[in-house]
């Protein structure tokens, strides 16, 4: 069976608890490291690796960019990454050791 070429994952982490969630994205990256990863997602902690990251703001496209690019200059995906990154970051170094 040939892989796809494109993966989409609308939300699909969100039910998840965040030792599984970092698990998953972990076994994922491997098995479609040579393909395009679509990932529509409510928590910054699932898409801040991410190469690009579209913030949205009632439907409309706000900003683009890598998580580091959007912290310096995107006030609205500031504010969400700092509502959630610090619970998430704590989260993750719970998983990692």
């Amino acid at each position: 069976m040939k892989k796809p070429d494109i993966y989409i994952f609308d939300d699909s982490f969100s039910a998840l608890d965040y030792k599984t969630d970092a698990i998953l994205r972990r076994r994922l990256k491997e098995v479609t490291e040579e393909a395009t990863v679509l990932i529509v997602a409510q928590r910054v902690g699932t898409i801040r690796d991410a190469d690009q990251i579209i913030v949205l703001d009632q439907g409309e496209i706000v900003g683009r960019g890598n998580h580091d690019q959007l912290m310096l200059t995107n006030p609205i995906y500031r504010e969400i990454a700092n509502s959630q990154l610090n619970k998430d970051s704590l989260r993750d170094e719970e998983v990692t050791t």
